[in-house]
């Protein structure tokens, strides 16, 4: 482990002497073979930062240059652990995530937001209302809505199973078709 974290401190010191960019090192992947079309990760030193539905590769590029303009962006086959726990998910063998995820990034609302929605369990659906009041401010369900609609980690961090007080879908940043298609695979919508 050692000999790994010199050369990245000697590729990263080289990388910001070229560049001049001298952010975190993300690495990233691509996973084209899901039932749910194309999904780019990314992650950093401290976890999982990007789970998001794509078009293609340039795609999440684009977004990730756009979002972590100073970061050292590297291909990466460090995501295997991602890779697996998300072709068990797909597989239907499991639909929880033992993943670290990082979402230091976030105001603290949108963190609230994202952990009481990580805690509604496979086949269980909340409201925006309930998420919340569990994130502690009762009357904010629009912009509970809004961060969830901005979820950085989406499916590890579950928001699709979160629906409006009437019981429709909502919204979904992968597109209401993904986040039906979730909700069904998981057995909370027959």
């Amino acid at each position: 482990m050692e000999e790994h974290e010199a050369v990245e401190r000697i590729v990263r010191g080289a990388f910001g002497a070229l560049t001049g960019r001298r952010g975190e090192a993300l690495r990233y992947a691509m996973m084209d073979d899901t039932p749910v079309g194309v999904l780019g990760l990314a992650a950093g030193a401290r976890g999982l930062r990007h789970l998001s539905f794509v078009r293609g590769e340039d795609d999440f590029l684009e977004r990730l240059l756009a979002e972590h303009g100073d970061a050292q962006i590297l291909k990466s086959a460090e995501l295997d652990e991602v890779r697996r726990a998300l072709g068990r998910y797909f597989g239907g063998k499991r639909f929880d995530f033992d993943l670290a995820v990082d979402l230091g990034d976030l105001a603290p609302f949108h963190r609230r937001v994202l952990d009481a929605t990580a805690k509604v369990p496979a086949g269980r659906v909340a409201t925006y209302t309930q998420i919340a009041a569990r994130a502690g401010s009762p009357k904010a369900s629009r912009a509970a809505g809004n961060a969830l609609h901005n979820n950085p980690v989406a499916i590890v961090v579950p928001c699709h199973r979160v629906l409006r007080t009437d019981g429709s879908l909502g919204g979904y940043g992968g597109g209401l078709p993904i986040k039906e298609w979730l909700l069904r695979h998981e057995g909370a919508l027959l």
